[in-house]
């Protein structure tokens, strides 16, 4: 791989994630010097979201014919929901020019993972990801608001990919604002990402759903607003992500049922000290989850 400053980085899906990568990687590839060669390019179907993108100066060029945008790029990130992401790699995976190292940023990673281990060619690298960030209102005019500084990033490598590449991945990762990446398997990924991600979106829309009341929140303190922030959620994506990992969420949804009820019994029994050891179980076991 090239020195990062001096690579061409492709985007394919100029929406919040993919601009908001964009916009880290300006600040990466300049790294307060303009003489450097580097290039950000983006591939995206709305015409008018590239040319906002090179006006702002966030990518160097935009292209709606991705095929003419990946023979140039050394670097490709795939930001695209799991099943458009399958089809664009079976569509237009000669087009990658030889040596690609290409990555993604979606959400759920064993059916990405399955097909790449078999179907990818021989002369390319693919590292799976998933950046932990995001912001509730999408597309490309949000991507300012979506920062990396101080967040997690996991990868779930594949057995055949280039040390080097792994090394010049995480490298960009971290000088994009990620403090801490995790390396772990696709599955481990997507038994974790259920509780810590997808449940909470659940008890979010489940929150909202069991309250009509459009003036509720003249009552709220910051409590109701901090848990269904998410709840203003891109309903396609966050339904194929559940369905998708349907299996390690429904046994999360259930281990949350669990202590749902348990909790509930002990109010309506009026179980006071019972209660009042449970939630500061609960206070501890959080606090020992920071950092």
């Amino acid at each position: 791989m090239k020195v990062i400053e001096e690579s061409c980085i492709g985007i394919v899906g100029l929406g919040l994630m993919g601009g908001a990568i964009a916009i880290a990687l300006r600040r990466v590839m300049k790294d307060g010097n303009p003489q450097h060669s580097g290039a950000i390019f983006a591939y995206d179907i709305d015409t008018e979201t590239l040319e906002t993108a090179k006006t702002q100066g966030v990518i160097d060029q935009g292209f709606t014919n991705s095929d003419e945008m990946l023979k140039s790029c050394d670097l490709v990130f795939l930001c695209l929901n799991p099943s458009t992401l399958l089809k664009f790699m079976g569509k237009h995976m000669g087009a990658f020019k030889t040596g690609t190292l290409i990555t993604d940023i979606a959400g759920v990673k064993s059916g990405i993972v399955s097909a790449m281990e078999t179907g990818l060619r021989d002369d390319l690298d693919y590292i799976p990801g998933h950046p932990m960030a995001g912001s509730e209102k999408g597309g490309f005019a949000n991507a300012a608001h979506c920062d990396f500084h101080g967040k997690n990033y996991i990868l779930t490598p594949l057995k055949r990919n280039k040390i080097e590449n792994l090394d010049y991945l995480k490298t960009l990762i971290f000088r994009m604002g990620f403090s801490r990446i995790t390396e772990t398997s696709a599955a481990l990924h997507d038994a974790k990402i259920a509780f810590t991600s997808q449940l909470c979106h659940v008890i979010a829309a489940a929150l909202i759903d069991c309250e009509a009341d459009r003036e509720i929140t003249r009552f709220g303190g910051g409590s109701f607003e901090d848990l269904t922030r998410i709840a203003m959620l891109n309903a396609p994506m966050w339904t194929e992500l559940f369905i998708e990992n349907r299996e390690e969420l429904l046994r999360r949804i259930e281990q949350f049922e669990g202590s749902l009820d348990s909790l509930k019994a002990m109010i309506k029994g009026g179980e006071e000290k019972e209660l009042i050891e449970r939630l500061g179980l609960v206070r501890d076991r959080r606090a020992a989850m920071s950092g």
